[in-house]
């Protein structure tokens, strides 16, 4: 009955906190953009002593060079210098890698300044992001273009480090196949999976099937690192993922009103479309492969009672999905469904047509990938990667390599790029 009485009272005062929004969002970005045409140029492009640090620290660098594009028109060009910076909040396990991916090939390309963690590659989770957590500006930058690490979401402390006309975006996945692979990928690390792993193996069952089968027995709520133990995607967005509260309907109104774009993963090409028309981005911008998968062997088959377990356990991560789903087929709806539709199709041609060129051989278990593409493994999941294809040009090479770049090599290779150093560990416990 609270639930049902929340969302009435969300969806009746939609329409006018939107049209409020709206006018702010509009003053807000005039103000932004004529701030944008007179310094964007030189905030996206370094110095020449940067550029000559960046040169030196690029002849250490074991990826290949980035590849010159193709000519652009006059009228792109100006498109992309006059570019809005970007937050990406990455979810955990819903495809966010893949995307992280396309910003990062992005950003390098646009000699973008990266908002990045002060110690290795998230801000400090499970804790809420936090101004503080974000490394120093770059000698040579005026402001941060691009955030898209891992974090606990707080919007205000977001607002605190990215200019006022940034873009956010994230991605959702259904709640289900959301949660059975956080499970799998995290079992050793987020404490209640810890130990329904432990209890399931003395009882000789699935740690799945024992979670659960009593979920509360393993779940210590006051526990920090058990985050990720129920509504995952709740708690990555920085809701109360424990139980609903009042609070929940305007904490949903002010997601929608933050975020220009939640993404779906199981309309992710899609997704992409409407992604590349906010960003002005060009199909081959988008290309991706699907980075940070399982091998087929550590994906855990549901019957229908688990999955009505793990819906039950995870309702808020239904109500946020559901809610977020409808909202991306209204941004649909205005794109244009069949424009939307005939845009999809073009891109799935342009993208197949790039993984041809790049890839010899894909779901490559991690022992035959070199250390350059060998994703990052868990004790319980193999994630698999790909293989470049041989006989490429430097150019087309240094494309299909970043393409296939797994999170930590990208990440570590864009901040030595950056900083001219290495990441910092993060301090021992």
């Amino acid at each position: 009955m609270l639930v049902e009485m929340g969302l009435r009272w969300l969806w009746r005062h939609r329409v006018s906190a939107l049209l409020a929004a709206l006018l702010i969002f509009l003053l807000l970005t005039l103000l932004a953009t004529h701030s944008l045409l007179n310094n964007r140029t030189h905030e996206l492009r370094p110095t020449a002593d940067r550029r000559s640090q960046r040169k030196a620290v690029e002849k250490h660098t074991p990826i290949p060079h980035q590849p010159a594009r193709h000519t652009p028109t006059a009228r792109a060009e100006r498109r992309r210098r006059a570019q809005a910076p970007v937050v990406f909040l990455k979810t955990h396990r819903t495809g966010s890698s893949t995307v992280q991916n396309i910003l990062f090939r992005l950003g390098e390309r646009e000699s973008a300044t990266f908002a990045f963690p002060q110690r290795t590659y998230q801000f400090n989770y499970p804790n809420r992001f936090r101004a503080a957590f974000v490394d120093e500006l770059p000698e040579g930058s005026s402001q941060f273009d691009l955030l898209c690490s891992h974090m606990r979401l707080d919007l205000p402390q977001v607002r605190k480090v990215m200019p006022l006309n940034t873009v956010f975006i994230t991605l959702l996945r259904d709640p289900i196949e959301t949660f059975e692979s956080v499970f799998r990928y995290h079992t050793s690390n987020v404490p209640a999976f810890l130990s329904a792993h432990r209890a399931a193996a003395r009882e000789g069952k699935p740690a799945l099937k024992a979670f659960l089968d009593s979920p509360e027995t393993f779940w210590d709520p006051k526990e920090p690192g058990n985050g990720l133990a129920k509504n995952p995607m709740s708690f990555d967005m920085g809701l109360n993922n424990q139980k609903w509260n009042g609070s929940w309907p305007e904490d949903l109104a002010q997601l929608e009103e933050a975020f220009h774009l939640v993404m779906i993963a199981e309309h992710f090409d899609e997704s992409l479309v409407l992604l590349g028309a906010l960003l002005g981005l060009e199909r081959e911008d988008l290309a991706y492969l699907r980075l940070n998968a399982r091998a087929k062997n550590s994906v855990t088959e549901l019957d229908e009672n688990m999955r009505a377990k793990v819906r039950s356990w995870n309702v808020l991560d239904t109500l946020l999905y559901d809610f977020f789903a409808q909202v991306f087929w209204e941004k649909a709806g205005q794109f244009g469904l069949d424009r939307l539709k005939a845009e999809t199709e073009k891109f799935r041609e342009s993208t197949e047509r790039i993984r041809r060129r790049c890839v010899s051989r894909e779901s490559v278990p991690p022992a035959e990938l070199e250390d350059l593409l060998r994703p990052r493994q868990t004790e319980s999941v193999t994630i698999v990667g790909f293989e470049v294809r041989g006989n490429l040009s430097l150019q087309d090479q240094g494309f299909c390599v970043r393409m296939m770049l797994p999170e930590l090599q990208y990440h570590s290779h864009l901040y030595f790029k950056q900083y001219g150093r290495d990441m910092r560990a993060a301090p021992a416990d």
